[in-house]
């Protein structure tokens, strides 16, 4: 006998369940708030982009993204040089700096959800979490 699972259903449970835990996660020990590591993190996974180049990837005003931008840079966490073709622009870069506190960000996030993982979910649980893991990779 198969159970008949509403799809509908099914993406608003996962939806709920996804902001839950990025919550969770989110909460571990921030040394920056969100918008600075949401914007560090385009940085450097993306390489150089202007302020409006980064408002448009987060989905925020540009004011909003010129006051992260302005934080980070006196955190010396990021760098400016002038854009190559358009004089009017600067050019933004993640510093060695920003790399590396990007990087202790993500370590400490990780290693709160593995202790969580540990603690909480069997040895048969996390064998399930590691296939749904590839499941969501799928979908996304």
């Amino acid at each position: 006998m198969t159970t008949e699972i509403d799809p509908l259903l099914l993406a608003a449970e996962l939806r709920a369940a996804l902001g839950e835990l990025v919550r969770h996660v989110r909460a571990a020990d921030s040394v920056l708030p969100q918008p600075q590591l949401g914007a560090l993190g385009w940085l450097v996974r993306e390489g150089p982009h202007t302020t409006a180049e980064l408002a448009e990837r987060q989905r925020v005003r540009h004011q909003s993204m010129a006051r992260t931008v302005h934080q980070l840079l006196q955190a010396g966490l990021i760098g400016q040089q002038p854009h190559p073709t358009d004089g009017r622009k600067l050019v933004l870069h993640a510093t060695e700096a920003g790399v590396a506190t990007l990087h202790d960000q993500r370590t400490r996030r990780e290693n709160r959800l593995a202790t969580t993982i540990s603690r909480d979910l069997s040895p048969e649980e996390q064998l399930t979490l590691h296939q749904a893991v590839q499941l969501l990779r799928r979908l996304a």
